[in-house]
This record gives C-alpha cells, structure tokens and sequence, in this order.
C-alpha cells in the first residue's frame, strides 16, 4: 500500500540542498510579509490620529462654549482632511518606495 504524502498539493515542495538557498527564500518571504503589515500599521496609525484630532478639535469647540454644531463640523472636517492627508503621504511614500527599489533592479542588472 503506497503511503499518503504529508504535503498539500498546494503547498510548493521545498527541497533544499544549499541552506544559503532557504535562507534566501525564507528572508524573501520574510520581507514580503513585513512590508505588507507596515503598510496596515501605517494606515491604522493614520485613522487613530484622525481620530485624536477629531476628538481634539471637538472637545476644544465645546469647552469655549461654540454651538454643537459648528463645532461638529469644525471637527469632522478636520478628521477628514487628516484622514485625506495621510493617505496621500502613504501613496506617495510607497510610490516611492515601488521607484528607489526599480532603480536598484536596473543598477544591479
């Protein structure tokens, strides 16, 4: 009876003779995965401090005594543009990580 193999289909097979070959390829991966949850902490850094300013601007409105209005709007607005902003500086600041990491393909090609 032939015996069941351990390894999903899916999964690719590693068969490594070199260990300098894993190494490489588990610090790949390695990078692939940290620089995708940099971004998300990124992104969540961004939304708490929308949040802190909104909180902010809201309680300051409210406690020189400026109509719950004007003041929620002042605040809302203030987030949104927090929000804005630090989504704009994450594009650009990953389009230019997407360009230096090109230039150093071409260079060492």
């Amino acid at each position: 009876m032939r015996q069941k193999s351990l390894v999903h289909p899916a999964q690719l097979p590693l068969r490594f003779d070199d260990p300098a070959e894993l190494e490489r390829v588990i610090e790949q991966r390695v990078t692939e995965r940290f620089k995708a949850e940099a971004i998300r902490w990124r992104l969540r850094i961004v939304l708490i401090e929308a949040a802190v300013i909104t909180a902010v601007v809201g309680s300051a409105g409210l406690a020189i005594g400026q109509p719950a209005g004007v003041v929620m709007h002042a605040a809302l607005l203030v987030g949104a543009s927090c929000i804005a902003g630090g989504t704009l500086l994450l594009g650009v600041t990953v389009a230019g990580s997407h360009f230096c990491a090109r230039l150093r393909r071409r260079r060492h090609a």
